[in-house]
């Protein structure tokens, strides 16, 4: 089917909207009659020429990874007759049960014996006398948020229903089908419909960063304000001292201050505005922003009272059944918002994080079961000796006669003491528990990636352990913080955020850069170890040279206004204003070139990756003692069993091999502890196909990346020991174990959590050589004593 378009050429902004060109001024000439045709099949003008391209690709990421078009609506009319329900049926018992008769308090005029639930419901006129002012209010604001949202969803219906379009069409993926498809190939297909349909006009060919910062443009600006202590997260109580408060409610409302709302900063989704780029205007923007934060304060505070009787409802309805199922619930553990934040890469996908943070999970839960208090342990088993005794006795007296189920209150009773017991069990350690924080804090490290500096070698202390239970909180303390978020969000943004609205204006005009085909980004996220790395985290230290950058500040980054070559510039040394805290810039580069192994990095990132492997490289036939490489293979092996393989398929007959790396994965299993000399090659050879069925039951269809990367360490480190001993790597399509390396756990995770702990390693053993000169790394989980510094030179 052909189209004929008659398109009259509009200006549109550089980041995928029209604008006239050389290119369709040639065009024009060479169509008769000063016309312009454009003969497109099927759907091609469609998708020529999104406009805002951030949207889309969200909602592209959004529709693969939430199954597709059905599951999402339906997924949305479930959130609308939940929130009807929620309402409805908190009016319904507020006002519409008589509860003296359903106690028994007074008598009705019933013929039968037992009180039924008919006779203490009211009649709809009974219900509606019953019914005061402030219940018809919050009727009202409840029925024009749901007509909101329901206007919402119809907007939503129509955008998927048009992805779903595009995938059927363009990308040729069915909906049946996106659960066999990892993100990593839907982002390939998108690259070459890219080539045809033009989606950005500004740029031919769309690469693997680009997609990644419209998706998380704002989500790049989170979290570098978040590794660089911009956003106030920390509150001082009276008691406990400083504690890390970040809740739903309060991210919310900073992301509508700083992205989204009206008076953002961003003039779209693409564009900051002008004058947050200028110096001269700081002052003002800080005082307008200021007056802005001000503002939505007051008005969380007059809704405070409405929000927190939802999140009262919304928390009682949703973990009422499971709390009196499963009272243990409340003493498990959960990231927290904040953790999610400081440990997330720059241009990490939310799928990406889940999964890294899930492999957490079972080593961080370990850690911090590790800490017992003794007194608590006392108390605890009291509790349960007592409550226990009291529950069998109730127990044993319903199974003589159930008449006992009639008394008063006595399945309360019941349910108060089977609580009791419970959440009192979560303070008994366990009896087998081995003693081994600092092991089990480095395999956290090896799938959470960051940490700290100051928790090395200090892992079996309180201190550690409270700032991890900031990162990994129970469940109570979220519920917690989430009913208390309504009252202290006001209070937090009235009298905290405020005060930083210069530092926020500040960081904005530093560091946001102007990307060609993909607009105002954070400089972070482009992950320039040049301009935001630390020589602490580098293999090689830059030399400080003059930049010819025309800026008056701190300015982080190129901008293709002024037709400089970014790859020609004589780039600064960072200093610390500058630099990602953590190792963030160096850590984030190399897990973006792992899960996007077709992504051409620039000859920076390029070199730092092969400066990392070739030093690597020449560690193979190190001296055993005191080498970083031994020690990360050593602490990757104690990661569980799959990973304990990958090290011993790596170091077979090598000079590795001979140094005899001890295996630690007893520490997370019940088998006994191998060396890496005794695991042999057949062991690894008789476990492969089951390996490799595993690794695909594990969901692979959520994996951050594929699961070969040329990039990787394990590819280089494979090639390596395959030259020393087989004469060939088992990585080559015909080679007879291609497969030793396909684990339970995903190639690219174990890669990464290789660069991650080799990388940490590198890291300690500088400061080290430098530590009389070189003062500590700021640790954002403590309070910063460099603040007076930051501001001096911001201003």
């Amino acid at each position: 089917m052909t189209t004929v378009l008659d398109c009259s050429y509009q200006r549109m902004d550089p980041y995928g909207t029209h604008e006239g060109d050389a290119d369709d001024e040639d065009e024009r000439e060479e169509t008769p009659q000063d016309m312009i045709i454009h003969m497109v099949e099927g759907n091609k003008a469609r998708w020529n020429h999104i406009e805002d391209l951030d949207s889309f690709f969200t909602r592209m990421y959004h529709y693969h990874q939430k199954h597709g078009f059905a599951c999402m609506m339906l997924q949305e009319i479930s959130e609308l007759t939940r929130f009807i329900f929620v309402v409805a049926f908190s009016t319904f018992l507020v006002h519409c049960v008589d509860y003296s008769v359903l106690f028994k308090d007074r008598i009705t005029n019933s013929t039968s014996s037992k009180t039924t639930i008919t006779d203490a419901i009211l009649s709809s006129s009974e219900c509606a006398a019953s019914m005061h002012l402030g219940t018809w209010i919050c009727i009202l604001v409840a029925a024009m948020f749901w007509i909101l949202r329901f206007f919402i969803f119809l907007y939503h219906l129509t955008q998927f229903w048009d992805m779903k379009q595009f995938f059927n069409t363009e990308l040729k993926i069915d909906d049946r089908d996106l659960d066999n498809l990892t993100w990593h190939e839907v982002q390939k297909r998108v690259i070459e419909v890219q080539k045809v349909q033009e989606m950005c006009i500004h740029k031919k060919d769309l690469t693997e960063l680009d997609i990644y910062h419209r998706i998380l443009r704002f989500k790049n600006y989170m979290v570098a304000m978040i590794n660089k202590s911009i956003l106030p997260v920390r509150l001082k109580v009276p008691i406990t001292g400083d504690i890390i408060f970040m809740t739903r409610g309060l991210k919310y409302n900073m992301e509508l201050l700083l992205f989204w709302g009206p008076w953002s900063p961003f003039e779209n989704n693409w564009h900051l505005k002008e004058d947050y780029k200028k110096l001269n205007k700081r002052q003002e923007l800080a005082r307008l922003l200021s007056k802005h934060i001000l503002w939505v304060g007051v008005a969380n505070f007059l809704l405070c009272p409405l929000i927190l009787l939802w999140q009262i409802l919304y928390s009682f309805f949703n973990y009422g059944e499971l709390i009196k199922r499963e009272p243990g619930t409340l003493g498990t553990r959960t990231w927290s918002l904040y953790g999610r934040l400081y440990l997330r890469h720059f241009n990490e996908l939310d799928h990406e994080l889940n999964a890294r943070l899930n492999r957490a999970y079972r080593p961080a839960s370990k850690y911090m079961s590790s800490f017992t208090s003794p007194t608590m342990t006392v108390f605890a088993k009291n509790v349960v000796f007592i409550a226990g005794s009291v529950l069998m006795v109730l127990v044993s007296l319903t199974l003589y006669n159930d008449a006992v189920l009639t008394v008063e209150h006595i399945i309360s009773v019941m349910t108060i003491l089977g609580g009791l017991v419970a959440c009192a069990r979560t303070f008994i350690p366990d009896e087998n528990l081995v003693w081994c924080p600092e092991t089990l804090l480095t395999a956290v490290l090896a799938h959470t990636h960051y940490r700290p500096d100051s928790w090395r070698g200090y892992a079996h202390t309180q201190s550690t352990r409270s700032q991890m239970a900031q990162l990994f909180q129970y469940r109570a303390v979220h519920l917690l913080e989430e009913l208390l978020s309504p009252l202290l969000t006001p209070y937090i943004l009235c009298f905290h955020m405020r005060h930083r609205a210069l530092e926020i204006v500040d960081f904005y005009r530093n560091f946001t850069i102007e990307v060609a085909g993909v607009g105002d980004v954070c400089s972070f996220a482009q992950m320039d170890v040049r301009r935001h790395g630390n020589p602490m985290w580098q293999t090689v230290a830059h030399s400080p040279t003059v930049s010819p950058l025309p800026t008056e500040d701190h300015s982080m980054g190129y901008d293709n206004r002024y037709g400089v070559d970014p790859e020609k510039l004589h780039v600064p040394m960072s200093n610390h204003y500058t630099q990602a805290e953590d190792g963030k810039t160096e850590l984030s580069l190399i897990h973006f070139t792992l899960t996007n192994p077709e992504w051409k990095p620039p000859s920076y990132a390029e070199n730092f990756v092969t400066a990392l492997k070739e030093r690597a490289k020449k560690e193979v036939n190190a001296v055993p003692d005191n080498n970083p490489l031994i020690t990360s293979l050593n602490s990757l092996s104690g990661l569980g069993p799959g990973y304990n393989n990958i090290v011993t398929s790596i170091m077979r007959s090598t000079a590795i091999n001979q140094a005899s790396v001890p295996s630690i994965s007893n520490i997370f299993t019940n088998q006994p502890g191998t060396s890496g000399a005794s695991v042999g090659v057949d062991q690894s050879l008789s476990t492969r196909s089951d390996a490799l069925s595993c690794a695909v039951h594990h969901g692979l269809r959520r994996a951050e990346g594929p699961l070969l990367n040329e990039r990787g360490f394990l590819y280089s480190l494979q090639q390596v020991f395959s030259n020393q001993s087989l004469g060939t790597s088992v990585f080559e399509p015909g080679h007879e174990a291609s497969t030793d390396l396909s684990v339970p756990t995903e190639l690219t995770a174990a890669d990464m959590s290789l660069s991650t702990l080799y990388l940490h390693e590198l890291h300690h053993r500088q400061e080290l050589a430098t530590l009389p000169e070189v003062r500590q790394e700021r640790i954002p989980l403590l309070s910063h004593q460099d603040s007076s510094l930051r501001r001096n030179q911001q201003s």
